[in-house]
């Protein structure tokens, strides 16, 4: 609810009624515009995988911890991933073009976790192949992306597409909605983020060894480049992937895409207005051309500000999240818990979180959505969001200045 003079107000019984509200249309949507095949609750769902590299084999196991699932079919540029993931599901059929894994008509559902500039085109295949998609974070590496993949999802409603912003479907998403609806918060404007971390001397964040193996008999270069500028076959370029804006919005998109996607999903919150981000490689001269220090601050349209502090060579001040309203503080890093301000609120304490979930809570609920219906945890829209943000805050870096979103015609100006 929106209070006079700016800023955005929760109140317990709007909160509450909003939710009530809110669960009633989820329903309704479900009724609607539930997937054309949806499975029945015992069938068993054959998932193929583009892009099983490290975080694409944790989805792979995320996906077997599951329930009546199976893994058949995997994709990949580079030989050795596809050995690594027949390590985790000898049965799976393996592939180097990943348009293989797209025409087996077994194959139910894809994962894709491949390097971002990627995303669109995967994305965009799966989907026109009829498959359900689970697509890793951040779900569009520019505007352009965005946009087209959006055309895809309208294209193909009956298909569930989940974004991998994890925390959207863990215990603390729950927690925050129940601070949200039951504890006072008052006019919130402005939410404080930090995500710090560091590594021994000698040891660059994200840095990947590169392999003997690592050559152009065994990567397809091409295909790995995608729309990309072309470039000679670069080992260094290939592994080390997150360096480079060619394929990469570096630790925007690693890492500020989650915390932000966690907030704009709580609060609701829009693209936004205005974005500007500084910083510079401080710490690692080692090629890369996204930062290891930077600061984003994200104008919101709720007349609420987001700032984001983050770097690479202290770990003192960690990752977390600070919602700052004239009546209460939700503070989220390994807990979660609602704090009064007590210049406004004199008659209630301090209430820590207790919701739980499994650590594969987004996948459970990705294969519970095939199955049943229903909107995703984390759903396309939010994903498009998100989206946006990130690629403002890049742009805002990239070109030395403030950028803002151009509502009507959908461009960064």
């Amino acid at each position: 609810m929106r209070a006079a003079g700016g800023g955005v107000r929760y109140d317990a019984s709007m909160a509450s009624r909003r939710n009530f509200l809110g669960t009633v249309a989820s329903g309704l949507a479900t009724s609607l515009a539930a997937p054309a095949s949806v499975l029945g609750s015992n069938d068993r769902i054959r998932v193929g995988i583009i892009g099983p590299g490290s975080r694409g084999q944790e989805l792979m196991r995320q996906a077997l911890a599951c329930e009546n699932v199976e893994i058949v079919a995997a994709a990949d540029v580079y030989s050795r991933r596809l050995e690594e993931a027949r390590a985790i599901a000898p049965q799976a059929k393996t592939f180097t073009d990943y348009r293989s894994v797209l025409e087996d008509g077994s194959v139910d559902a894809v994962l894709i976790a491949t390097p971002q500039h990627l995303h669109c085109e995967h994305f965009v295949a799966a989907l026109e192949a009829g498959k359900h998609v689970y697509l890793e974070k951040t779900m569009a590496f520019t505007v352009a992306h965005a946009k087209k993949m959006r055309e895809a999802h309208a294209r193909a409603r009956s298909r569930v597409v989940q974004i991998g912003h994890q925390s959207c479907a863990s215990g603390m998403m729950a927690d925050a909605r129940l601070f949200l609806a039951e504890e006072p918060m008052g006019r919130i404007t402005a939410i404080h983020m930090t995500m710090y971390r560091n590594t021994p001397h000698g040891r660059p964040q994200w840095a990947r060894p590169v392999y003997p193996d690592m050559t152009e008999e065994n990567i397809r270069w091409k295909a790995f480049l995608g729309e990309a500028p072309e470039r000679p076959f670069d080992a260094n370029r290939y592994i080390n992937w997150r360096f480079f804006w060619d394929y990469s919005g570096g630790n925007v998109y690693e890492n500020m895409c989650h915390q932000i996607a966690f907030w704009y999903k709580a609060l609701g919150l829009q693209i936004p207005k205005r974005a500007t981000m500084t910083g510079g490689i401080y710490l690692w001269k080692d090629g890369r051309e996204v930062p290891d220090t930077m600061c984003v601050t994200l104008e919101q349209p709720e007349e609420m500000l987001i700032s984001w502090n983050s770097g690479f060579g202290n770990d003192r001040l960690g990752s977390g999240e600070d919602v700052l309203g004239t009546d209460g503080t939700i503070q989220k890093a390994s807990q979660i818990r609602w704090l009064p301000q007590r210049v406004n609120v004199k008659d209630r304490e301090e209430r820590l979180g207790t919701a739980r979930a499994p650590q594969h809570a987004l996948m459970e609920d990705f294969f519970r959505c095939i199955r049943q219906g229903g909107e995703p945890a984390c759903p396309f829209e939010l994903g498009f969001r998100v989206s946006i943000a990130c690629r403002m805050a890049v742009e805002s870096y990239r070109l030395g200045r403030s950028v803002a979103w151009d509502a009507g015609r959908e461009e960064i100006v």
